[in-house]
């Protein structure tokens, strides 16, 4: 599906509790999405707008 949202650490589907969204804390205009597993072990995540990374 096109607009199937996914990890922004993994790339894995997001479905299923554990799952947040948000908003990029530098720039606010792309909504990151990460899973449970990459949110509990805090893989780094990149804004493809401005490029910030987070833990």
């Amino acid at each position: 599906m096109a607009n199937e949202k996914v990890c922004n650490s993994c790339g894995i589907r997001l479905v299923g509790n554990g799952i947040t969204f948000f908003k990029c804390p530098v720039c606010g205009n792309e909504e990151i999405g990460r899973c449970a597993q990459c949110r509990d072990q805090s893989v780094k995540y990149e804004c493809k707008k401005c490029g910030f990374v987070g833990p």
